[in-house]
C-alpha cells in the first residue's frame, strides 16, 4: 500500500489547468507513427483525468500542518500547499511565540477567550487564491553553475492555494461544535 507521501510523487501538476490526481479513462487511441531516426512510437491518446482545482470561494476542510508568523499550513492529505496568510485568520489574532501557534482572542458578553489552532486539528477554510509557477527547466545564464539553476528550480512550488477563515462558521471546527 501507498502511503500519502508516495502518492504525491506520482501526481503532477499542470499549468493553469491543476493537481493531476487520476487517469480516469481512455476515449479513443488513433493510430502510432514511427518517425525517422526516432525510436520511440508516437500514439494521439484522448483521455479523461481526476483534476484537483477548487473553485474561487469554495469552502474546504483540511488539517493544521504548521503554523510561522506568515500565517497557518493547511494539508488536504493529499495537497499540502495551502496557506491561510495572517491577515486572513479571525479578527483579532495573535501569534504566541512560545507554542509557536495562532491564538483567535474571542470575546463574547464580557468573557475572553484564547483559541489555539494546534497542529493537526481540522480547519474549515475559503479558498481566496490559487498561484501557478511555472516549474518547467530553464536553461543556465551566463555566471550561473548548473547546480544553482537545478537547485532554484527544485524549491519552486508549482501551485499553491491561499485560504481564508475570517468570516463565521469558518476556522477550527472544535469552535463551531456546540
Amino acid at each position: 500500500m501507498l502511503t500519502t507521501r508516495a502518492l504525491r510523487d506520482y501526481y503532477k501538476v499542470v499549468h493553469n489547468v491543476g493537481l493531476c490526481i487520476a487517469l480516469w479513462d481512455l476515449k479513443e487511441i488513433k493510430d502510432s507513427f514511427l518517425f525517422p531516426g526516432d525510436g520511440a512510437s508516437h500514439t494521439v491518446v484522448h483521455f479523461r483525468y481526476v483534476v484537483f482545482r477548487p473553485y474561487m470561494d469554495e469552502i474546504l476542510v483540511g488539517k493544521i500542518k504548521g503554523s510561522s508568523k506568515d500565517g497557518v499550513q493547511v494539508s488536504l492529505g493529499f495537497f499540502d500547499d495551502i496557506l491561510i496568510p495572517s491577515d486572513a485568520l479571525q479578527h483579532p489574532s495573535r501569534f504566541d511565540e512560545q507554542e509557536q501557534l495562532w491564538v483567535w482572542l474571542y470575546e463574547a458578553e464580557d468573557e475572553k477567550h484564547d483559541l489555539f489552532m494546534d497542529i493537526g486539528e481540522e480547519i474549515r477554510f475559503r479558498v481566496v487564491d490559487e498561484t501557478f509557477v511555472d516549474t518547467t527547466p530553464t536553461s543556465p545564464e551566463t555566471g550561473t553553475e548548473e547546480s544553482d539553476v537545478l537547485e532554484s528550480d527544485a524549491k519552486k512550488v508549482p501551485y499553491t492555494l491561499t485560504g481564508s477563515i475570517s468570516e463565521p462558521g469558518l476556522g477550527l471546527l472544535s469552535w463551531w461544535n456546540s
